[in-house]
């Protein structure tokens, strides 16, 4: 009977297991399998469409539905050759040249794609002779990057350009802010297509793409945008920054997804009316828009045909445009390539409408602190020369605003510190008696008025300020690559010096040493910041904990190891704020009536304390306990004075008799007692 339990218990476990196998883990991959091959089919279908080789009646066509197809090659690049150099891969393909004070690249005739562009403006490094960021290249070289614009048929076998169409420039020959360029293609079936690129003196480019119907039947269009990344960029892969596929788009709103989502996600659609999309970076963007009254589906994907990995963003118009025969019809769509400076996405944002694209900048989920600490920031730069100044001097504003608040922590401090030998001979008295001690403890700090959770209100005001800045100093270009003084020639980079190599004397960099490196990247101005920590605590009254007291002295050792990767902006600001601490608390606490010694504190902190002195703090809180307990009998005899005295009630006959018994009887007791040794002695 055992045994046919256990044999149908196998049997059940079993069927469970194979269920769950094929339900959690072949399932899923089935599934995912399936939509690769089905993206892979739809980009050889248009692809193959949009070359002329092949029917495209079952192309599906883009619609308002759930079920949005933004089928525009997700395929791999079809330019001739492979090229291990970008600028082999540039010179292989006829182009037109962009020149404007911030941007240098040129467009590519075949295909007629933006894939070559660079940032006049930024350099790689600090070094002004250090090569400028080089942004958008070849699809045929590597880190291909891009954007281009397009037709699908809406259906029957049109011919339209595509990634190896050779277009022909007209006119003006180099894109500048002020002269625009246009490429034109016949295809040779009575259709004229024809591409305009306008170009501003910052990073915004306008795309009108023309059809000219000279056939004598109509012809229906969907216009595309896309950008396609090939290969994983390398990322900075922090938390509080977002770098990957981006877009505002209708219902979805904020849409942020990494690069390792979409690989998992492979297709994301987003019906929307304007909105924007494509991808960001640290410090730079690629985005697509429509103008915002165009309704449109979009989408991200991810595909790997060739073994390479293949990004894109991109969306289609929802409705179909029709040519019809001996008419002309355009469509408009804007590309914002480069960096993202504040001020120039602000201003496209109000001049041209798109929706929140503010939010291209991560500004984190405390942007309503982030951006008016960056404004001010800005401002101070403005006035004062120096982003470096500029940190100082918003550390003096924002201590003045938390003024009040600081003040009354640190009177608080200084009242606390005041009747710290009182809380020693409280310790002394209850040292056995750990519940007994806390609530004499906490009756002192009610009697003083006393807030035992003062000291950690300036700590706690500066964490949102602290992240705040820390979110400016990192995702803000504009403190990139800015200078201080003295060694430090970035803000928004960590100190460069190492106190472990003796600020370089040593021929070793310790940020190479295995394991423990990265804790050894300690500069000066960690150093500083860590000291100024320290003096801070000393300032305060210690813990009565022990176990407290010894956190408290190991943390500016633990805030030095911390902060010494960290923007060297942010240790500068934190340093500089706590010696504006270190001072506000010290004349407040002069004020109040306290003796610091800071010095004295200091010092004490590297002598170990000699039997004599123990006997001596000993005796200091015996006394004090005398005295309190002196002070207590004191109060005790003011409140009995102060209490009404009751009449005493006549005692009756039998209270009396009791009274009178209980007197006879305590001097037989003292007998008793005297007479007990005689007895013992007689026997």
């Amino acid at each position: 009977m055992q045994d046919k339990r256990n044999m149908i218990l196998a049997i059940i476990l079993s069927i469970i297991v194979l269920f769950g196998w094929q339900f959690f883990i072949i399932g899923p991959q089935i599934e995912r399998q399936a939509k690769l091959e089905q993206i892979a089919a739809e980009a050889n279908i248009v692809e193959n469409g949009a070359n002329g080789v092949s029917d495209t009646t079952n192309l599906p066509t883009p619609s308002a539905s759930a079920n949005i197809n933004t089928n525009i090659a997700e395929q791999a690049p079809q330019q001739q050759g492979e090229f291990a150099d970008r600028l082999a891969a540039i010179a292989s393909s006829p182009r037109v040249e962009i020149d404007t004070p911030s941007l240098i690249g040129s467009i590519n005739l075949v295909g007629a794609r933006l894939d070559d562009l660079e940032l006049k403006k930024y350099n790689e490094s600090v070094d002004d002779n250090s090569p400028i960021i080089t942004y958008l290249s070849p699809a045929n070289g590597p880190n291909g990057y891009f954007i281009d614009q397009g037709w699908v048929p809406a259906g029957g076998d049109t011919k339209l350009p595509n990634s190896t169409t050779l277009w022909q420039v007209r006119g003006n020959t180099t894109l500048t802010e002020k002269s625009p360029v246009h490429l034109t293609f016949d295809n040779g079936e009575g259709l004229e297509f024809t591409r305009t690129y306008s170009l501003d003196e910052d990073y915004l480019f306008s795309v009108t793409q023309t059809v000219k119907n000279l056939t004598n039947g109509d012809v229906a269009l969907y216009p595309y945008s896309r950008i396609q990344r090939i290969g994983t960029p390398d990322v900075t892969n922090f938390f509080v920054l977002h770098e990957g596929a981006i877009g505002v788009l209708g219902e979805e709103n904020l849409v942020e997804k990494k690069y390792k989502d979409l690989v998992k996600d492979l297709q994301i659609d987003a019906p929307s009316t304007g909105g924007w999309l494509g991808f960001t970076d640290k410090y730079w963007a690629a985005v697509i828009m429509p103008k915002q009254d165009v309704a449109i589906n979009a989408r991200f994907s991810w595909s790997n045909p060739a073994a390479k990995d293949i990004y894109q963003s991109s969306f289609v118009g929802q409705n179909a445009m029709i040519v019809s025969a001996g008419r002309t019809i355009e469509f408009e769509t804007y590309m914002f390539a480069g960096a993202k400076v504040e001020s120039i996405i602000d201003n496209y944002e109000q001049t041209y409408g798109f929706d929140r694209f503010e939010l291209l900048i991560d500004w984190g989920w405390f942007h309503f602190i982030t951006k008016p600490m960056f404004y001010a920031i800005r401002w101070l730069n403005e006035l004062l020369g120096n982003f470096g100044l500029a940190i100082l001097a918003l550390t003096v504003g924002v201590k003045l605003i938390f003024f009040p608040l600081a003040n009354r922590s640190y009177a608080s401090m200084a009242a606390m510190r005041k009747v710290q030998p009182e809380m020693k001979a409280l310790q002394a008295r209850y040292k056995d008696d750990k519940m007994e001690q806390q609530k004499a403890v906490m009756e002192l700090y009610k009697r003083e008025k006393i807030s035992p959770l003062s000291g950690c209100w300036p700590m706690l005001i500066q964490i949102p300020v602290f992240f705040s800045l820390y979110k400016v100093l990192f995702v803000t270009i504009e403190m990139r690559h800015a200078p201080f003084f003295g060694w430090i020639v970035d803000l928004a980079a960590p100190d460069p010096t190492r106190i472990f190599n003796l600020l370089g004397l040593l021929p070793y960099d310790p940020i190479n040493v295995p394991i423990i490196g990265t804790f050894l990247a300690i500069g000066i101005w960690p150093v500083i910041m860590g000291i100024t920590m320290w003096v801070q605590f000393k300032l305060n009254p210690p813990p009565p904990d022990p176990t407290q007291a010894a956190i408290f002295a190991w943390m500016p050792v633990l805030f030095t190891f911390m902060l010494g990767t960290f923007p060297a902006g942010l240790v500068i600001y934190w340093a500089w704020n706590n010696f504006l601490s270190v001072t506000q608390q010290y004349f407040i606490m002069k004020r109040h009536g306290v003796d610091v010694n800071l010095l004295e504190n200091i010092m004490a902190s590297f002598k170990k304390k000699t039997t004599s002195e123990q006997d001596e703090n000993a005796d200091i809180a015996t006394n004090s306990a005398a005295s309190s307990d002196e002070e207590a009998a004191k109060e005790k005899a003011k409140t009995s004075v102060n209490k009404p005295k009751k009449r005493a009630s006549p005692a009756s006959p039998k209270t009396r008799k009791t009274a009178s018994a209980s007197k006879s009887k305590k001097p037989q007791a003292k007998k008793t007692t005297k007479r007990e040794p005689r007895r013992k002695s007689k026997k």
